[in-house]
């Protein structure tokens, strides 16, 4: 049993240093994308914001992705977490390869959900918590376009008056500001997903007593861990992603960029707040082309959104299959 705890606390690790890795870069796609910080410094920066967010917004969405299934105790519910994120690695970095940005946070639930199914079928899915998933999926993909849309027309609108020169100097300095905010809204939306499962695999081992019903009080320790995870994961790199943010799939004027990160931010730190999970890369991504829209469709590469939609809509099915797979496959090895 103390073997398998390892293993599976190993493979959570692995599973919030890849978010970090190839789900932080979307925070900061866009200030890249409009030539305010360079990737570097954006990454910095990003790297330093998501530890914060981690860190100081509490625990209300880790209590929601911990309750999504119930996959038992004992070491047979050990074996279908560390399969949920085996499946998450697998899918996350196959992504990664071919530049293609994804949810995390999706692959995390839809990974929870199918390794909950295969011991329990849909008996172990917690609707009250789901509800919220659907509710953080209508956000993300449809609010945040209409929201990045509206914003960055309102903004054109207010400043239609102002010098050219003048008006970049300030919405430069200002998405530096919604830049920050975008990458803490990560660390506190992902961040809390992650210490969640982190903390549900201590539970479940015996390391802490909570039957989860209540407040969830995450150890310190934890939320350290995972800040450093994903910050340490967003600092080694992520161009491919930001690149295909920032730079092919729509191009941004400097307010529209500002327009997008703080929506997008925006959106996000309520649902942190109201315990809704929502996607990074959906709301993001979501916000970029609703403020690219907002001077002509033509200026959204609908090829690279559409390929970016299809990676959406596939991480469900794919991370849910993957987690049903691998869980009964290991129960079968190893119980």
């Amino acid at each position: 049993m103390t073997t398998l705890l390892i293993v599976v606390v190993i493979l959570v690790c692995g599973s919030i240093f890849v978010n970090g890795w190839t789900d932080a870069p979307n925070a900061i796609a866009t200030v890249v994308s409009t030539r305010v910080l360079s990737p570097r410094a954006a990454i910095i920066l990003g790297a330093v914001f998501n530890f914060l967010g981690v860190f100081l917004m509490g625990s209300a969405v880790a209590k929601t992705t911990a309750t999504i299934v119930d996959i038992g105790a004992g070491k047979e519910a050990l074996v279908t977490l560390g399969a949920a994120q085996l499946s998450i690695i697998i899918w996350a970095v196959s992504a990664w390869r071919y530049g293609i940005p994804t949810s995390e946070s999706h692959a995390l639930i839809a990974g929870l959900m199918g390794a909950g199914m295969s011991l329990n079928g849909i008996d172990a899915f917690n609707w009250g918590s789901l509800n919220k998933v659907l509710i953080g999926l209508l956000i993300s993909s449809v609010l945040g376009f209409v929201l990045g849309f509206l914003g960055s027309k309102s903004i054109a609108s207010l400043f239609r008056n102002a010098k050219r020169r003048a008006a970049n100097k300030f919405f430069s300095r200002g998405q530096v500001v919604s830049a920050s905010l975008m990458a803490f809204s990560h660390g506190a939306q992902d961040g809390q997903k992650f210490m969640g499962v982190l903390y549900l695999a201590l539970v479940i081992g015996g390391v802490y007593s909570n039957d989860l019903s209540g407040a969830m009080n995450i150890p310190l320790w934890i939320m350290i861990l995972c800040s450093v995870l994903m910050a340490a994961g967003t600092s080694i790199g992520g161009y491919r992603i930001i690149k295909t943010m920032g730079m092919d799939m729509v191009q941004l004027e400097k307010y529209q960029g500002f327009a997008a990160e703080v929506v997008a931010s925006g959106s996000m730190l309520m649902a942190t707040v109201l315990g809704i999970p929502l996607s990074t890369t959906n709301t993001k991504g979501s916000a970029m082309m609703g403020a690219g829209a907002s001077k002509g469709v033509n200026r959204v590469n609908w090829g690279i959104a559409k390929e970016m939609m299809i990676a959406w809509v596939l991480t469900f099915p794919a991370c849910l299959f993957l987690g049903y797979v691998f869980a009964t496959v290991f129960r079968f090895l190893l119980i």
